[in-house]
């Protein structure tokens, strides 16, 4: 469990986040949290990757106090996050990629590449094929799929749609409603309807502050959420 208790977070003098309260376990599905741009929905994920730090108010990574863990040591209880930008080794294989998202669980190396060669065949095919070499939805697939090398209780993929044809982004969203059949996914993007609709919880943000906490299906008829982002 990932718990947010009255965070308050800056960068540098312009504060971005202001009290807020938030939670995900790992029994939850899929959890959505959307808004404009600017709402803190990415520092949101930074600061329960332990990439960014509090001004206020406690976070919690399955009891333990994040202050006093390192990202890794998150990565290892369970919390992983796939950033907007991917972060792949372009010069590296895919394989050699999937490798290196498995660097806190070598002992099930094989077995857990072998699962997500079963979710994205396609990685499998281009295996031993550079990740610069691929095509934007190829290179979404192996982000996520590194991700889960680490074999996460709770995967926080960050705007996995960003950049993608409209149908690439629905093989995408497949992938994550089978993902999420195993694992929490906690999830920001940008295609909000999409993002509610397959969402047991969400959370919509503006300027920094949770102004509605629902199930996804009622957040998507709310007529905020209708006038406002659809």
């Amino acid at each position: 469990m990932i718990e947010l208790d009255g965070i308050d977070v800056s960068y540098g003098n312009i504060q971005v986040i202001w009290d807020l309260d938030f939670q995900v376990t790992e029994d939850d599905g899929v959890v959505s949290i959307v808004g404009p741009n600017g709402a803190g929905k990415s520092t949101l994920l930074r600061v329960m990757s332990g990439l960014h730090p509090v001004d206020d108010g406690t976070v919690h990574v399955w009891g333990e106090d994040a202050a006093t863990l390192s990202p890794s040591d998150i990565v290892r209880r369970g919390f992983v996050h796939v950033s907007e930008e991917r972060n792949l080794f372009g010069d590296m294989t895919v394989r050699e990629n999937l490798e290196m998202g498995a660097y806190t669980k070598r002992d099930d190396l094989e077995a857990t590449m072998q699962e997500v060669f079963e979710l994205f065949p396609i990685l499998e095919e281009r295996a031993d094929q550079r990740a610069e070499s691929m095509s934007g939805g190829q290179q979404q697939m192996l982000a996520i799929g590194r991700g889960l090398m680490a074999q996460p209780k709770i995967l926080a993929l960050d705007e996995p749609s960003e950049g993608l044809a409209p149908q690439i982004t629905d093989r995408v969203f497949e992938k994550i409603e089978e993902i999420s059949e195993d694992i929490t996914v906690l999830l920001v993007e940008q295609h909000v309807n999409r993002a509610l609709a397959m969402a047991e919880r969400a959370y919509l943000l503006e300027n920094g502050r949770v102004v509605r906490e629902d199930t996804g299906q009622e957040l998507l008829e709310s007529d905020h959420v209708k006038e406002a982002y659809l």
